[in-house]
């Protein structure tokens, strides 16, 4: 009988360590599965960031507001029936307000 009982228990484990070790088993899914989230994850980031560009370039075809705005920040660049003023930061030891300059655009 308790032979029968041991043969019984190594066929048990024969059978089991396919399912759970082998080549399509339990642990390989699990990693699979972890793989898989963590992969989704990263594409519904890019696919955000696809999102604001794509709105991005629209503007940039359809309005030209959004290319003043880049213009004005990236470039610096300002319309020609505009008046730049810049105020100078007053220095340490100086105790004469800040100088204000004022230039006319030349595009």
């Amino acid at each position: 009988m308790n032979r029968l009982v041991a043969v019984l228990a190594v066929l048990l484990l024969a059978i089991q360590w396919p399912l759970w070790l082998g080549r399509g088993g339990w642990l390989r899914v699990w990693d699979l599965q972890r793989q898989l989230e963590s992969q989704r994850s990263t594409n519904a980031d890019l696919d955000a960031r696809n999102l604001a560009f794509a709105a991005e370039l629209r503007s940039l075809e359809q309005g030209r507001e959004a290319i003043e705005e880049r213009a004005r920040e990236d470039l610096h660049l300002i319309r020609g029936d505009e008046i730049f003023f810049q105020q100078l930061p007053a220095s340490a030891g100086d105790t004469a307000p800040a100088q204000q300059r004022s230039t006319a655009p030349s595009q």
